[in-house]
């Protein structure tokens, strides 16, 4: 089978690999319809973190069933499904709760190996989300938005729900990637009244608006913070979805929340400080983490993609065959596309 591999910096390579084989009894093998580039992937395409040399990437997938371990009971060959970027057992405390992100039986709960023809997911028989019927009954709209379900709309709407956001709310949302206008269109769906975005790019603005932003604002630094503040009318936000990960962009999220408010965190952090003294002072209060992607796709999300009440797949601006991964790459590095999609 073909599979995509990161070969060293700026580099990605798509080479001969042997199928996969179920490791585990609760495993189960897909063959891809579609998979994706994370924004999460540029930091080792750019370097910035460390990737070993020839490991197959990717973490968001959806596709069909070809073989179930003998524990999967829930799921079996043919069914159309989503492949979360997170697969927790299902029954520990930490997924009873919803956070399987945390999973205790396994201690790395994280998957990235999709970008290929074929793949095996772990802890099937709970991490799944069955697809009604096959690709073929849905559009090419239909198939990406339920591509987005894997990773980015389940990360966006985990920040909305961290911060608590409810109907009539101001809402600030830090990042103008593919999550962060996925916090924007959670924001909506949730039914805030204001939502404020932050993008200095007209076509990610232009989405954003799409997606339910009322506001826009451009800048940084303080004085990103005074406008965001203005169109608060001073008061600050009811709930701030932080979606980079900085130091400057928490540093910010602080800033902007008023007294009392949640920040909803998803933003993978790097090389960031934060001074608690200031959330202690407002208080403020701070939860996100890794998406509850199984959970959040389950109670509100694939049922909202098949009754188009939101359309996430918009944020993918280009596609590719998975041949032409170092372009897919290449084009978001160099913010020429908001995401990128892989066609198999």
């Amino acid at each position: 089978m073909k599979a995509a591999i990161f070969k060293e910096k700026g580099k990605m390579e798509v080479v001969e690999k042997a199928m996969p084989e179920l490791s585990f009894e609760d495993s189960a093998i897909i063959r891809t319809v579609r998979a994706s580039v994370c924004g999460s992937d540029l930091w080792f395409f750019r370097g910035i973190d460390q990737e070993e040399s020839g490991k197959v990437t990717g973490h968001e997938a959806i596709g069909i069933v070809e073989k179930v371990g003998p524990a999967v009971k829930n799921i079996k060959p043919g069914d159309f499904v989503i492949a979360p970027f997170v697969h927790g057992c299902g029954h520990c405390a930490a997924c009873l709760a919803g956070f399987e992100g945390e999973c205790q039986n396994n201690p790395a709960p994280f998957n990235n190996h999709f970008q290929a023809e074929y793949f095996e997911y772990n802890n099937a028989n709970w991490g799944l989300v069955k697809i009604p019927g096959k690709p073929e009954d849905y559009s090419d709209e239909e198939l990406a938005s339920f591509q987005t379900l894997a990773d980015v709309m389940p990360t966006g709407f985990h920040a909305a729900k961290m911060a608590r956001v409810k109907k009539g709310d101001t809402v600030v949302v830090l990042g103008d990637g593919a999550v962060g206008l996925c916090a924007i269109l959670s924001a909506m769906f949730l039914g805030a009244k204001k939502i404020i975005s932050t993008s200095r790019h007209a076509d990610r603005e232009a989405l954003a608006r799409e997606f339910g932003a009322t506001d826009n604002v451009a800048v940084r630094g303080d004085e990103g913070v005074k406008q965001i503040r203005a169109l608060t009318n001073g008061a600050g936000a009811d709930a701030v979805l932080e979606c980079v990960g900085s130091e400057l962009s928490m540093d910010t999220a602080v800033k902007v929340a008023r007294a009392g408010a949640m920040i909803g965190r998803v933003g993978v952090p790097h090389d960031e400080k934060l001074n608690s003294n200031q959330l202690f002072f407002g208080n403020l209060g701070i939860q996100g983490g890794p998406a509850s992607v199984t959970t959040w796709d389950r109670k509100y999300l694939l049922d909202a993609v098949l009754k188009h009440e939101i359309n996430p797949g918009r944020v993918f601006t280009a596609q590719f065959k998975l041949d032409d991964i170092q372009k897919a790459y290449e084009v978001m590095d160099q913010r020429k596309a908001i995401k990128s999609l892989l066609i198999f």
